[in-house]
């Protein structure tokens, strides 16, 4: 399902004092009591019955079956996560002929494009906000209730909310009778995806949400219940060096991971840029490249750039069930790269990421890889929560709130402010 390289084992010598055994049992000791603190809840998710979820399916199912057209209102971690994993999956045949749209962006250019065939009668709209007061949600949101008159009482059916318990937009829903479904407020949105702001969506556009959190769970167990370090000396590593490789690179080979690469650079920026305990600026900086593409221009930097990156390989064993494979033609002046004729283009794929591997590692780039069987559920499901898991691993390491996202706040007092003063 999800394979994992030994955690920068090329370097695994050079840092052996990094990786004894006491300093593990003292660092998973760490993330338990975070864990059991409850700062965060999406440790928990793997466990819910999501039971909402279910009942909201059961009692539209009628209404469901007649849309075509999901339009998610949200903003970062309210449609980074959906986006990632519809991206991943979208080639199953359990996924439904539903167009998933995303307004997530105050471009009115885009805002113009991305409605123009809409129709409210095939459409569910969801508007997805922890309180309701982002600013950019909150106007996208009054611009389709107006666009599309989603509060005459014959349109409230597609309309959805999905927000904080007790939130300012959940106590709207409800004087206005429009659905919603609750979230903890303890989830945050970058880590919200296994809650039911993604599952939700998921759900209605036909893939087994069950499976998913089953692939979270193994990855659940795997840490907590059966004690694999992976994580634990990866997130050691990339905090200990903190100011040695500042970069951390993860380079995806496939194209389908194009969405779930933005929604790490979302997770790992967001989550560890910070100030610690001691008031000082910590962080990692992530990068994200899809394979084979940025072989032909990022990788000239990491190659002979400066030496302040790590290297993540993301790739998977068997990409399609139906291989594609490359014609014998022999082309006149071309007969250099006939070397790859018949073979496929999962292999080719492949054989493309051990090389780029193989010639990072001989520059002295800490590496590691993660291989994903194939793109199913379970797997999809295992690598959001692994990602998660790592990313509060490190946190707990730079003594920082893992959660929270001041610096994001700084902007928008002053836009509101901007608007108050003019």
């Amino acid at each position: 399902m999800l394979n994992l390289s030994d955690t920068y084992r090329d370097f695994s010598q050079d840092y052996s004092n990094l990786f004894i055994k006491d300093n593990l049992d003292l660092f998973f000791q760490k993330v338990l009591v975070e864990r059991n603190s409850q700062l965060s809840g999406y440790y928990d998710l793997p466990f819910k019955d999501n039971q909402e979820i279910f009942d909201y399916l059961e009692y539209n199912t009628k209404f469901l079956e007649s849309i075509t057209n999901i339009i998610i209102v949200g903003i970062g971690g309210s449609s980074l996560g959906t986006k990632a994993i519809d991206t991943l999956l979208s080639h199953q045949n359990n996924r439904k002929k539903i167009k998933l749209r995303f307004l997530e962006h105050t471009d009115p250019i885009m805002i113009q494009k991305d409605l123009r065939r809409v129709k409210y009668e095939d459409t569910l709209f969801i508007v997805i906000s922890k309180s309701g007061l982002t600013v950019e949600t909150t106007s996208l949101f009054k611009y389709i209730l107006a666009r599309f008159s989603l509060l005459k009482s014959d349109r409230k059916n597609h309309l959805l909310a999905i927000t904080d318990s007790n939130s300012p937009l959940q106590k709207w829903c409800q004087k206005e009778r429009i659905q919603n479904i609750t979230i903890s407020p303890n989830i945050g949105g970058r880590f919200s995806v296994l809650s039911a702001v993604g599952l939700l969506p998921l759900a209605i556009l036909g893939y087994d949400i069950k499976k998913i959190l089953q692939g979270a769970k193994q990855i659940n167990d795997d840490f907590f219940i059966n004690r694999k370090d992976n994580i634990l000396k990866k997130a050691l590593f990339l905090a200990k060096n903190e100011t040695t490789y500042p970069i951390n690179v993860l380079f995806s080979y496939s194209s389908v991971f194009r969405h779930f690469n933005a929604w790490y650079v979302q997770l790992w920026g967001e989550s560890l840029g910070k100030l610690d305990t001691y008031q000082q600026k910590r962080g990692l900086t992530p990068i994200a490249l899809i394979g084979s593409i940025d072989q032909h221009s990022f990788l000239q930097l990491i190659m002979q750039g400066p030496a302040n990156k790590t290297i993540t390989f993301l790739s998977v064993e068997n990409l399609s069930q139906k291989p594609l494979y490359i014609p014998d033609i022999s082309l006149e002046g071309l007969e250099a790269t006939d070397f790859v004729n018949q073979t496929s283009f999962n292999q080719l794929l492949k054989l493309q990421c051990i090389s780029t591997k193989e010639s990072v590692i001989s520059q002295n780039v800490p590496v590691d890889s993660i291989v994903l069987d194939s793109l199913n559920e379970q797997s999809v499901g295992a690598l959001v929560f692994y990602y998660e898991l790592l990313t509060s691993c490190v946190g707990i390491l730079l003594q920082i709130d893992t959660y929270n996202q001041p610096g994001v706040e700084f902007g928008k007092k002053i836009l509101r402010e901007k608007f108050t003063h003019s």
